[in-house]
């Protein structure tokens, strides 16, 4: 089908792609202006064709839900650093509420350069296919294709099919996923695009990278619909104000002040530009803060995290030759890879290119299974993007199983063969393959995610010994709402507990409010501060999802000019939100602080949970809570593995002296203190549901709704539900 398209108008195309892949019939409806006005783009867009194309029955399975692409004003510019972003949204077949994964490449803005700012897919394709999104001949297309299993076996069939057409490879950006997206809920997106600055094994110069959108099974939504690859064909606007700005001089200068300020900070802090986000385990290892995972959750710091960190990763295994940013324009350059021989798959003994670890895959991998070879992480890394699976999903089940052998639970009988133990690289490696090739009983249910496994767990055992482990089990399974944890151990931040219980409505991810290092450092000192920070971090962290921009510049470059903002909550960086909100409004047109242009993320904020309620009902704020092992010790050899920090709080809780406390028995001691932490967790719960204006079950009110102007954004069904359960 062949489509119009106008001129880039501030940051917007303007217009929709919609394709049914059942029927192959595609429609190029204009983006409603009430629409973008309100929800702006990227994640609250995605969210609002989500909830006006899904109900209360629609399952992820079914082909009637969509599977979304949305990216925002502010993506796709390179005057300024991390515009990279776009969103997927779906029914997560994972958690089986709304499911939203960022993810970084080119896809997003060459799908705003081919002139669209959002793809919505529905339908599910008779034969497999792949969608061709031609900027450069307003064509869009659905082709039959030759099923490839293996994601990069697919990126070279592409890159080949298109090359042979004559594009250039800078002019391709696309999606695909895998075989592992097939057999099991937690399918990953790969996001391809041409680094044409790195140097290639054969001495020439470009290697092909990917970003993912890797949680909540996103990519088996894509493979359910029969969809391979998505293919944009596109080039970066060219001319004077190419995208449409409002004031383009000041955009650009926005971009110059940011760009100057990561220049300038980066290499003499974090060092994003050597060490990529690996560079966060050594801050997370500490042992004041004991926030790296290890051993499925149970210790929080290991003397061998060295050997995993990015400093290491750095000096040994990175490549930096080339510009490491995921999009032109960003120099933060924290995009980090490098060349390793895989040992193990169809692949073993070739040197492949590798992009990451990032800190969550590398602490996954490595800390959480007792793993410390960086090498294995890589691989395993390779492996996860080649079949089409989530990291971290897959090396939390890999944890969750452990501790089952661990504690006898499980047996290699019951493994079909393995020796699961924390440390075992060869287990570890095996059963990742089983579970993307959905070989043997434990890794097919593995791949229908932590509930089913917990459940064959309790099975397996309750047949072996006629016990019923189930609620010790559920303990140290460590998911909310059926989404395995990001890798963040948080018996020392309250902050991180609620992030994960309630203000993540995904299910236990850092995206919408990652309060642990800011928390750790002392940035909420009082519950009532904690509180807040789950309101107004959000607002900031989503934001950026909707205007399609990265967050790493602004969260992990602090800006030297926030220590002069008196008054203000110095860790939320306020000096560079204030560049943000000028590039905003330099595009947009606006003339709004950065905590006006932020507090308009509580639109797609309380329209995700009403999506949650359309699925949990009255048991929403059931939902709202965290096993045992991310609140504190689950057992007395936990406890008393920190008993000096352990101590020192009962000690302040129970205004005892602290020689009384350490004579009391360990049990006596380990059960007042969760019982301290449980309450303060959930009276956190309940503060910021009232912050936010919802009821007692963590469901939003109508006048909240109404307040928002949400309301008439909602559907029928959904304001009946709202009304009923608000009695």
């Amino acid at each position: 089908m062949n489509y119009s398209r106008a001129k880039l108008q501030n940051g917007y195309a303007n217009q929709i792609l919609t394709v049914d892949v059942t029927s192959r019939l595609i429609e190029t409806p204009p983006l409603d202006p009430k629409i973008k006005s309100y929800f702006l783009g990227g994640r609250g867009l995605g969210l609002y064709l989500l909830h006006q194309a899904t109900t209360a029955c629609t399952e992820p399975g079914d082909p009637e839900n969509p599977l979304i692409f949305a990216n925002g004003p502010l993506g796709g510019i390179p005057q300024f650093p991390g515009t990279a972003k776009a969103m997927a949204i779906s029914l997560s077949p994972l958690t089986g509420i709304a499911g939203v994964s960022n993810f970084g490449g080119y896809f997003g803005a060459y799908l705003k350069y081919a002139g669209f700012d959002a793809l919505q897919i529905t339908g599910r394709a008779d034969t497999d296919v792949m969608i061709v999104i031609d900027g450069f001949k307003n064509e869009v297309t659905v082709i039959d294709i030759t099923s490839t299993d293996q994601v990069f076996d697919l990126e070279h069939e592409i890159v080949e099919r298109f090359t042979a057409a004559g594009h250039d490879k800078r002019n391709m950006a696309f999606m695909t996923t895998g075989r592992g997206a097939a057999t099991t809920s937690f399918g990953c997106i790969n996001s391809h695009y041409f680094d044409v600055t790195k140097p290639a094994q054969d001495g020439s110069r470009g290697v092909w990278r990917t970003k993912q959108a890797g949680r909540t099974g996103l990519g088996t939504v894509m493979i359910q619909k029969n969809i391979h690859a998505i293919v944009v064909l596109a080039t970066h606007p060219h001319g004077d104000n190419p995208y449409g700005a409002a004031d383009w001089e000041g955009a650009k200068q926005a971009g110059a002040r940011l760009h100057k300020v990561v220049k300038e900070v980066d290499p003499h802090s974090l060092k994003m530009y050597r060490k990529g986000s690996a560079g966060l385990i050594p801050f997370m290892n500490k042992h004041e803060y004991q926030s790296l995972p290890v051993n499925n959750y149970q210790a929080g710091s290991d003397s061998r995290a060295d050997r995993i960190s990015g400093k290491f990763y750095a000096e040994n295994l990175f490549e930096h030759r080339g510009m490491d940013g995921c999009f032109p324009g960003c120099n933060l350059m924290c995009t980090k890879g490098g060349w390793v021989t895989l040992t193990t798959g169809n692949h073993a003994g070739q040197k492949v290119w590798v992009d990451g670890p990032e800190y969550e895959t590398a602490a996954g991998f490595g800390s959480n299974i007792g793993i410390w070879n960086p090498k294995f992480i890589m691989e395993a890394n390779w492996h996860c993007d080649n079949y089409g699976i989530d990291t971290i999903t897959s090396c939390v089940l890999i944890a969750f199983l452990m501790e089952c052998f661990q504690r006898g639970y499980l047996n290699s009988a019951e493994a079909d063969g393995l020796e699961l133990t924390f440390g075992n690289e060869e287990a570890a490696m095996t059963f990742l393959h089983r579970i993307a090739l959905g070989e043997g009983e434990l890794a097919r249910t593995a791949g229908k995610g932590m509930l089913a496994l917990v459940a064959l767990v309790a099975e397996l055992y309750m047949i072996r010994a006629t016990v019923d482990i189930r609620p010790e089990l559920d303990r140290f399974a460590m998911q909310t709402k059926g989404l395995p944890f990001s890798l963040y151990r948080t018996h020392r931040s309250l902050s991180m507990q609620g992030s994960y219980a309630a203000a993540s409505d995904i299910g236990a991810h850092h995206a919408a409010a990652w309060l642990i290092k800011a928390d750790l450092l002392g940035a909420f000192p009082t519950f009532e501060e904690k509180a807040k920070a789950l309101m107004t971090y959000p607002r900031v962290r989503l934001g950026n999802d909707n205007m399609g921009l990265c967050k790493l510049p602004w969260v992990d470059v602090f800006n030297p000019e926030s220590t002069n903002r008196v008054g203000a909550d110095i860790y939320i960086n306020p000096a560079s939100q204030e560049i943000y909100a000028d590039f905003y409004n330099a595009v947009l047109g606006d003339d709004l602080t950065w905590q006006e242009i932020f507090a308009h993320t509580d639109r797609d904020i309380n329209l995700q949970r009403v999506l949650n309620v359309l699925r949990f009902g009255g048991q929403t704020a059931e939902k709202d809570w965290i096993p045992e092992r991310a609140i504190g010790p689950t057992e007395d050899r936990l406890y008393e593995s920190e008993a000096g920090y352990n101590d020192g709080e009962l000690s302040r809780i129970l205004s005892r002296p602290l020689d009384e406390i350490e004579a009391m028995p360990t049990s006596e001691k380990r059960l007042l203190l969760m019982d301290e932490r449980r309450g303060n967790l959930k009276k956190l719960v309940e503060v910021y549901y009232e912050e936010r204006g919802w009821n007692d079950s963590g469901i939003p009110t109508p006048a909240t709704l109404h307040g928002l102007g949400l309301w008439e954004f909602l559907t029928d069904e959904a304001r009946m539900r709202i009304t009923e359960l608000n009695g």
